[in-house]
């Protein structure tokens, strides 16, 4: 990785981002299919553990979920690179709206069934283990040049908007009739389908057929020869792996905090809302100096936020804790991203992007599994102490074992 700028293009302001075409249609429709997901997320999780008061199914829904992902990583990556980007997020899209329609219908006819739940959530994961991947890779042709930090960080903006707005959205419509929620999602996906179609990205790099880049696990391969790229990736996994929390909140808020379900509620919403801030300051404001160092800055704030609201016994101060935690993952974010998509040639995004997708889903799967695992041992506060503990050990160990990652100067 260079110490150079890796694109010497002018910076493009935020204002002219949401004025050009292609990004807002772009970003109108990733928003859509993200509060579509929020919803599903609701919806579904209420209706089947009402169906079966059963715990473990409830968990099972994540599991069903994310099973896709890590099975089908290199054939959707591969998709992502080899067909057009935009007709892979609308097929995704079509039947993420099917599916929901589906379980709209079964609902609303009182048939809807255990079964039947399952069957859409893996439907619904399959769809989005294609979907994820390609719209990474889409946006570095949508942005305009010396834009894509900026571009980010909108976007992950409106992820946030939809993180924080989106399961209230979808509790509301679900409160009013159960099939209503996934109507709801029907509406949202057929929409942002129709958006997508108008976006006009630049031409698509494809490898040649039978290529060393048009291997199935050329990603992979890249990613292993490229330091810079590989730390980065890792770093998110470990990150993520020992410091998040987010499993022991509950406990927190009932045992610790005595703050009851709304003080859950509201620790819930911290980290996105410190998120959502952090995305608005970078949308004007782009690191453009010493980011590879950033980004290790961010993810040892990360860790510190993590300690502090694992030792606090005040409201206040776990909630500020949890707002640093969110803004500091943002910057982590927003370099990671803008890095790996600039590294990574145009024709090989899709399946590099399928790998870190996989990397993400796996960090926060299994980190709270870890972090409810290390709790039931050591108890919730020595867990969550020992795991920003290990995110900042992670971040002091990989500046050492990355340096040309460290070196990074400036992405754009």
């Amino acid at each position: 990785m260079p110490e150079q700028p890796i694109s010497g293009h002018p910076p493009v302001s935020a204002s002219a981002l949401l004025v050009h075409r292609a990004f807002l249609f772009f970003l109108l429709s990733r928003s859509l299919s993200r509060f579509s997901s929020q919803i599903a997320a609701v919806a579904i999780g209420w209706q089947i553990y009402d169906l079966t008061g059963s715990a473990f199914d409830l968990g099972m829904v994540g599991l069903v979920q994310f099973l896709p992902t890590a099975l089908l990583v290199f054939v959707a990556g591969h998709a992502a690179d080899r067909f057009e980007r935009k007709r892979v997020v609308q097929l995704c899209q079509l039947v993420e709206a099917a599916t929901a329609l589906y379980l709209a219908v079964i609902t609303y006819l009182g048939a809807v069934g255990e079964v039947q739940i399952f069957f859409a959530t893996f439907v619904l994961g399959i769809a989005g283990a294609f979907e994820s991947p390609t719209t990474a890779a889409l946006l570095p042709a949508i942005a305009p040049q010396g834009s894509l930090q900026r571009a980010t960080a909108v976007s992950s903006g409106a992820a946030q908007v939809a993180t924080i707005t989106g399961p209230a959205l979808g509790g509301f419509a679900y409160a009013v009739a159960p099939h209503l929620a996934y109507a709801v999602m029907v509406l949202f996906w057929i929409v942002g389908m129709i958006l997508t179609g108008f976006i006009r990205p630049r031409p698509q790099a494809i490898a040649k057929e039978g290529t060393e880049t048009d291997n199935i696990f050329a990603g992979v391969r890249f990613i292993r020869s490229n330091p810079a790229i590989l730390g980065t990736i890792s770093l998110d996994l470990f990150a993520v792996l020992f410091g998040g929390v987010t499993a022991l909140l509950p406990i927190y808020a009932r045992d610790i905090l005595q703050a009851g379900p709304v003080g859950l509620g509201v620790l819930r919403a911290a980290p996105a809302v410190g998120a959502l801030l952090m995305t608005m300051v970078l949308a004007r404001h782009a690191i453009s100096r010493h980011v590879g160092l950033r980004m290790f800055q961010a993810v040892i704030v990360f860790g510190l936020a993590t300690i502090v609201f694992a030792l606090s016994s005040w409201m206040w101060l776990s909630v500020l804790s949890l707002a640093v935690l969110g803004a500091a993952d943002t910057i982590s974010v927003v370099i990671r991203f803008s890095l790996v998509q600039l590294a990574t040639p145009d024709e090989m995004r899709g399946r590099v992007g399928a790998v870190n997708f996989l990397f993400i889903n796996a960090s926060n799967q299994l980190g709270q599994f870890e972090s409810g695992v290390a709790a039931a041992l050591l108890g919730a506060m020595p867990a969550a102490v020992l795991g920003g503990v290990a995110t900042v050990a992670v971040a002091l160990l990989w500046m050492k074992l990355f340096p040309s990652l460290r070196k990074v100067e400036s992405l754009e």
